[in-house]
């Protein structure tokens, strides 16, 4: 039993090993162009609804966490059904190391807006660039096992979120902050992806 179960540790090791050394083709470039189109109807709804959101953090927050809860759920419905088409027998293990590689980052940035929101409101303008710079940190981190392009998107959205983030003051909350960066930053992705998955054959 106990020679079971170590041959059975080996084969875990060695499938770990090759999933770490493959690039992860789940995400879908589709998908993630439809949540920068989300992004900027988002955009466009906090400008219709929210004028001054300075002056309405709680209903910012509410527009831009449930598309990004919206976002992820998408991104992760179909990052599941390509994985295990694309990658088979390693889906399982591919899932898990894009997950590992961004979970940091996400758990980070929700941390830090409950934080703001609770004990320091008046520094809400900083959450757009810092939610974006938090998430330029995520892509870093998964670039080992993403197209090394990756890395431009990574940049896209650490300048955007550095950007917001100079602006010093609730200009930063402007439905356009955060419209452009992800209506512009995950088409970028997507891009990359697509290009990378048509040189692959």
């Amino acid at each position: 039993m106990d020679e079971l179960s170590k041959a059975l540790g080996e084969i875990s090791h060695i499938r770990r090993q090759m999933a770490t050394a493959t690039e992860f083709r789940g995400y879908g470039p589709a998908t993630l162009v439809a949540t920068g189109l989300i992004a900027v109807l988002a955009a466009s709804l906090q400008a219709v609804w929210l004028p001054h959101p300075a002056d309405h953090l709680g209903l910012y927050l509410s527009i831009w966490l449930s598309t990004a809860v919206l976002s992820a759920v998408l991104i992760g419905i179909h990052a599941v059904t390509r994985a295990h088409r694309i990658h088979s027998g390693m889906a399982d293990e591919m899932i898990h190391m894009a997950v590992e590689q961004f979970l940091p980052s996400v758990g980070a940035g929700a941390l830090m807006t409950l934080v703001i929101a609770r004990s320091v409101p008046s520094a809400g303008w900083m959450l757009p660039g810092l939610w974006q710079v938090v998430f330029s940190l995520g892509i870093f981190s998964s670039c080992r096992f993403l197209p090394r392009p990756m890395t431009l998107a990574g940049a896209w959205y650490l300048l955007m979120g550095l950007t917001a983030i100079a602006l010093g003051d609730s200009r930063a909350l402007s439905p356009w902050t955060m419209g452009v960066a992800y209506g512009v930053g995950q088409p970028i992705v997507a891009a990359i992806l697509a290009r990378s998955a048509k040189e692959q054959g």
